[in-house]
């Protein structure tokens, strides 16, 4: 089988917000939720541990996921399901329980929190040399929307608990940036921020943000940066997908970029609630990573950053995606379209392989 590495999962969020028990099937999850409205996606997720194994999903980064916008007051006070809380500390405090989840499942078994090169190497080759039902699926901790981080002096002391990979903003503004949805620049704490990352070694991931934040950020830092999930302005116009302005400047950094599996980032003209998802089918999926590796000019910058069960579950996923597995629905798509053996696997894991063994510490 084929090994896949995921760039973009919320696996803790969904635990903590959503309720679920990520060590249970996908079906076992559904039948839980059946009947349940609050909360997108509900009864209808596709991914959880044990369907990541059946995917062959050895790596993926676990994402921290809560903003701090105190202005987001909602009429019927906060939900658990809520991004926004009031403070970075109360944020902070949250991100925390969500890692605190990460590192039990790694205590049980069923994760294996990565840090370092060698760390990946080992567990690659165990992914490569041994059965995976009962394997511990790698996570590189990664955080979506920089708020947690109190200040930026804060950034070291994350580090040490594990943190890799950092987005500056999620949607809107955030303490740092400018996220998707609106424009602007860096803030001077973003500014300092980047100081840090590069102090550090902490990966910049170039994820949501605004276009102005966005080139800024790019510019103002020469360490490692990537794009966990991303698709192309090219084919699905809107402020959340990269311009080919943006995707050959990530080439140009040897970066690699993530597709994703959120419908409305991979038709134009997607509405929420009102398209089917049998109107759509991996294939929009494989068009994304066309156009990156047509921009590229070849196949080493096109990976997988699937976001499955990101806010969303099979109501808002291509049609022949009914659980992470069917994202091996790829391979025979790509190939058909003339990608070699050797492309495909760089797309299913190659090319996030080789991009962390160079930005992670040894």
């Amino acid at each position: 089988m084929r090994l896949i590495f995921d760039s973009h999962l919320d696996l803790s969020w969904n635990a903590l917000s959503y309720n679920r028990d990520q060590t249970e099937s996908v079906e076992q999850i559904n039948e839980r939720e059946a009947g349940m409205t609050a909360g997108g996606g509900r009864g209808r997720a596709t991914t959880s541990l044990p369907e990541m194994r059946k995917a062959g999903v050895a790596v993926c980064l676990g994402t921290l996921l809560v903003r701090a916008k105190r202005h987001v007051q909602p009429a019927a006070g906060h939900r658990r399901i809520d991004l926004d809380y009031g403070t970075q500390s109360i944020a902070y405090a949250v991100a925390q329980g969500q890692l605190a989840y990460y590192h039990l499942l790694a205590e049980q078994g069923e994760m294996q929190m990565i840090g370092t090169a060698s760390e990946l190497d080992a567990h690659w080759k165990r992914w490569c040399d041994e059965p995976h039902d009962r394997l511990p699926i790698g996570n590189i901790l990664a955080m979506e929307g920089a708020d947690p981080i109190v200040d930026p002096s804060q950034v070291e002391a994350w580090f040490r608990q594990g943190l890799r990979s950092v987005m500056m903003s999620h949607y809107g503004q955030s303490h740092y940036s400018v996220g998707t949805g609106e424009n602007g620049p860096l803030t001077p704490r973003g500014v300092e921020l980047l100081k840090q990352f590069e102090r550090v070694g902490m990966i910049l991931d170039l994820t949501h943000l605004s276009d102005q934040s966005w080139f800024e950020a790019l510019d103002r830092f020469s360490g490692p940066v990537m794009a966990s999930h991303n698709n192309c302005r090219a084919l699905v116009p809107g402020d959340r997908q990269f311009s080919d302005q943006q995707i050959r400047r990530l080439v140009e950094r040897d970066a690699v970029i993530g597709v994703v599996c959120d419908a409305w980032m991979l038709r134009p003209g997607w509405v929420i609630g009102t398209s089917l998802p049998e109107s759509l089918t991996l294939a929009a999926l494989a068009d994304q990573i066309d156009h990156i590796c047509q921009l590229a000019g070849n196949a080493r910058h096109a990976a997988i950053g699937s976001d499955l069960d990101g806010g969303y579950g099979t109501e808002q996923t291509p049609g022949d995606l009914r659980t992470i597995a069917d994202l091996r629905r790829l391979e025979s798509i790509l190939a058909q379209r003339g990608y070699s053996d050797h492309d495909i696997d760089g797309i299913f894991y190659g090319n996030w392989l080789d991009f962390f063994r160079r930005a992670l510490p040894r």
